[in-house]
């Protein structure tokens, strides 16, 4: 596989923390923090009641918005859900589908996920497709076996042309909110394997521009060397990206 000539994302998921004037502050002084434009993408991704009135914070500067889940139906009576249609409106280009602890506390599975991203693509959000294992199947070498299936299924009727703008977040279960972060080696063995699984199963265009990024305790101090693996393009930041200035270093690695 090529070197990488793929633009990085930084992704801040800010999960359930900050009111809506806790965001619309953090949101306003991480614009400040940005200028100039750093050469990555930067998106965060606030909890719903923030998303419209962050987005006002946001516009003109380089950060965009996404959101941390949606449902798979334009509309309808589904209680408690949002629409891709809705996150549009609130100025959302991006969501995060299948996030380790949907899966974990939401039960949600496989075929959920791959309806998801069905809506997604339909209405021009970028999803951020997250996959990874648990320290148990990390422990039993059951890693790939793993990656594979949530690969297999979430992607299943998906067409090569409609996967164009999919980008993948490789998020080591046992690495989340732990302070445990994968070695650089690790991360790319794994990202180099998902890269792989492109190429096998969808074909060398995608495999050579999708971007994937990794998520797993990711803070400043570790951020060059994670990038400096050659499949690795980006980071899905947790708990660092939810203070300003510790999101714009990892962003300005």
């Amino acid at each position: 596989m090529e070197a990488r000539s793929r633009r990085p994302i930084i992704a801040g998921n800010w999960k359930m923390y900050k009111t809506v004037p806790e965001a619309m502050e953090a949101a306003g002084d991480l614009v400040g923090l940005l200028r100039p434009e750093p050469d990555v993408e930067v998106m965060i991704a606030p909890p719903f009641p923030a998303l419209y009135p962050v987005k006002q914070i946001l516009n003109g500067s380089c950060v965009r918005m996404g959101a941390q889940n949606v449902f798979w139906e334009d509309e309808g009576a589904f209680t408690g859900e949002v629409s891709t249609q809705m996150l549009v409106s609130a100025g959302c280009s991006y969501v995060l589908i299948g996030h380790s602890e949907r899966r974990r506390y939401f039960n949600e599975t496989d075929s959920n996920i791959n309806k998801k991203l069905s809506a997604a693509f339909l209405n021009n959000l970028t999803p951020i497709l997250c996959v990874g294992e648990t320290e148990e199947a990390r422990e039993n070498n059951n890693t790939f076996s793993v990656l594979d299936k949530q690969m297999e299924m979430g992607l299943l009727g998906l067409s090569a042309e409609s996967l164009q703008t999919l980008v993948l977040a490789y998020e080591p279960v046992w690495a989340i909110g732990t302070g445990k972060t994968a070695s650089n080696e690790q991360a790319q063995e794994v990202h180099a394997f998902l890269r792989e699984w492109i190429e096998k199963k969808i074909g060398n265009k995608l495999a050579k521009s999708i971007r994937i990024l990794y998520g797993g305790s990711v803070k400043p101090n570790n951020i060059r060397g994670l990038m400096a693996m050659p499949d690795i393009d980006g980071a899905l930041v947790g708990g660092a990206s939810l203070v300003p200035e510790s999101f714009a270093q990892i962003v300005r690695f």
